[in-house]
């Protein structure tokens, strides 16, 4: 099974998360530091459209400027988040973790047993 994982190495459940993606038999996995290798906006998307969460949802707040950029108010559209995220990196939470079964963002790190 092919496994790409959106990954910070400086984040603990990041971290952990990979752990369980390499000691898992038979996943091929693909590391992409978002952080030096951002996701395109309509990658963003689709990941947050199959995971089923909004990108209101996938924001990251604490550590990132979500709140100094307006990003946190209620009337932010899903838009303004993706293009956001698109430009700064650091907004996005994280670990996003795709296989064939889905999209999941991995908090806490165990999430990403529902889609191996």
């Amino acid at each position: 099974m092919k496994a790409t994982i959106w990954h910070n190495p400086k984040c603990g459940t990041s971290r952990k998360t990979l752990a369980i993606l390499q000691e898992s038999e038979g996943v091929e996995l693909t590391i992409v530091e978002y952080l030096k290798t951002a996701p395109s906006r309509d990658k963003l998307a689709q990941l947050f459209r199959d995971a089923g969460m909004t990108p209101q949802e996938g924001l990251r707040v604490r550590g990132s400027p979500a709140e100094e950029l307006g990003l946190t108010k209620d009337d932010v559209s899903g838009d303004a988040i993706l293009d956001a995220m698109a430009k700064e990196p650091i907004l996005i939470n994280r670990p996003l973790v795709e296989t064939e079964k889905g999209v999941r963002l991995c908090r806490p790190q165990d999430i990403v047993h529902e889609i191996l």
